[in-house]
């Protein structure tokens, strides 16, 4: 099972870090070649979140965490064949 981890801080919201991770895949593609045995997977896993996402949602509950010095990350995953995500906070 595919699954991509996102770390937003206090200058990449998760929707930042997302838009970042799948422009590097397909830029690293375009311009490589590269891919892995996952790349497509990731690639719509990516592109899932990204149009899927309640981002201002996401977004206030992360900062909530940061604001406290707490360390957040993303898991996305599929599941059912949906985009997926849980937030890990440490």
């Amino acid at each position: 099972m595919v699954q991509i981890e996102l770390i937003p801080d206090f200058s990449h919201c998760i929707e930042t870090v997302a838009r970042k991770e799948y422009e590097n895949l397909v830029r690293g593609y375009l311009q490589d070649g590269k891919t892995d045995s996952d790349f497509e997977d990731k690639v719509e896993l990516l592109r899932s979140f990204l149009e899927s996402a309640d981002f201002r949602k996401l977004r206030k509950q992360s900062e909530e965490y940061l604001l406290k010095g707490q360390n957040i990350k993303f898991i996305l995953y599929r599941e059912g064949g949906k985009a997926k995500h849980k937030m890990l906070r440490s």
